[in-house]
């Protein structure tokens, strides 16, 4: 977004004054690095909207970080320490909120939707942890959150939860697309031509642990949080057998048939690398298995899309550039070729997915998260006008 502040302010104040809603959709996801915040302009209602991201902005998770990653770690806390948590990730989320609305009429919005911070996700049961009441007082708009819990009662895994969003923002006419999401899990959307067939075709899912992987390598070699621009992958050489080993386990995952969460990270493949692997090595060879993982899912397609943070690890991007690209002779790109930056694909689905709810649209897909029904009006909404 290279516009300055006067004509976005202006462009925000005619689309609403012909009936557009000013949604922010809010991620953090399960890396615990930052909150993301993406302000995004929906017109229309129901399954015939459409959005265009119009603003967005981010936060580091600072002191929260080692606060989120013990809780997701399942270390037993009393609760006061989660009712304080719940209430600090909310407040947390004030700041980016705020300088994603900055442009709006009175810095407002008209709808907000919170993911939460995933602390514990073994379906049925199912914890994104934030306390939305601070932010509903704050802002004084209807604010959506616990979006995965209908989908659960329903008999579903709750996740992926972004797929009816993905087909709102991203289908095209005359193709099919596959979104892959390089998080810290990794999952799939694939989408269908829209002129072929319609949501009932939609497919998705969990294929694997991602970044959970290449982070931990990162964490448990090196001391480092993550693989900077996957500089230290870049410089090792795959180990054949680490490859094969890891491919196996994450090739399981993906026939799990469920939604991946706590307890999913394969810490022990690492920890049996380290015995006779370098550091760079252990690296090469987990981005080299994520990568040939991820290309057995995208067969079908006939374009590719990536977004997430692992856009940004230049040794992932060319494992998978040299199987889909080259070998399979594929069309790869990222969102950003979209106007939706990788790094704020989730959070743009989330206010997506917040207008539908709004609408009292069912935003999860049973023959997706392989539930019995589709979760009626999915969420809870709190609302506290100013």
């Amino acid at each position: 977004m290279t516009d300055g502040p006067a004509p976005r302010q202006a462009r925000t104040q005619e689309a609403h004054a012909q009936g557009s809603r000013r949604v922010v959709g809010c991620m953090t996801g399960t890396s615990i690095d930052a909150i993301d915040a993406a302000l995004v302009v929906i017109e229309g209602r129901g399954l015939q909207m459409k959005g265009v991201l119009h603003s967005f902005s981010t936060k580091d998770l600072g002191p929260l970080k080692p606060r989120l990653r013990a809780a997701a770690a399942q270390t037993p806390l009393p609760a006061s320490a989660f009712a304080a948590l719940a209430a600090d990730l909310a407040q947390a989320h004030i700041d980016p909120i705020a300088e994603a609305i900055r442009d709006c009429p009175a810095d407002s919005a008209d709808l907000i939707c919170l993911h939460g911070q995933t602390i514990f996700h073994q379906p049925p049961l199912s914890w994104q942890l934030i306390n939305p009441a601070i932010i509903a007082h704050q802002f004084g708009c209807p604010v959506w959150h616990d979006l995965r819990a209908a989908d659960l009662a329903s008999g579903g895994q709750g996740a992926p939860i972004t797929p009816l969003a993905d087909w709102v923002l991203l289908r095209a006419p005359g193709e099919t697309r596959s979104i892959v999401n390089l998080g810290g899990f990794c999952n799939i959307t694939h989408l269908p031509d829209p002129e072929v067939a319609g949501i009932e075709a939609i497919r998705g899912g969990d294929i694997c642990a991602c970044n959970h992987v290449l982070d931990s390598v990162a964490r448990n070699t090196i001391g480092e949080p993550f693989d900077v621009n996957g500089k230290m992958a870049l410089a090792g050489k795959p180990d054949k057998p680490a490859v094969t080993d890891l491919r196996s386990l994450l090739g399981s995952q993906s026939g799990l048939g469920r939604s991946l969460g706590t307890g999913d990270e394969l810490e022990g493949w690492i920890a049996t690398c380290k015995a006779t692997l370098r550091p760079q090595d252990i690296a090469a060879s987990a981005v080299a298995a994520i990568c040939l993982v991820i290309a057995e899912h995208v067969k079908a397609s006939d374009t590719i899309i990536v977004a997430g943070g692992g856009c940004k690890n230049l040794a992932l991007q060319q494992g998978l550039m040299a199987l889909v690209v080259f070998e399979m002779d594929k069309v790869l790109m990222d969102t950003g070729c979209f106007r939706l930056p990788v790094e704020y694909r989730e959070a743009a689905c989330f206010a997506v997915l917040g207008a539908l709810c709004e609408d009292g649209v069912p935003i999860t897909l049973p023959h997706v998260t392989n539930g019995t029904d589709p979760a009626p009006r999915s969420g809870s909404r709190t609302y506290i006008p100013k």
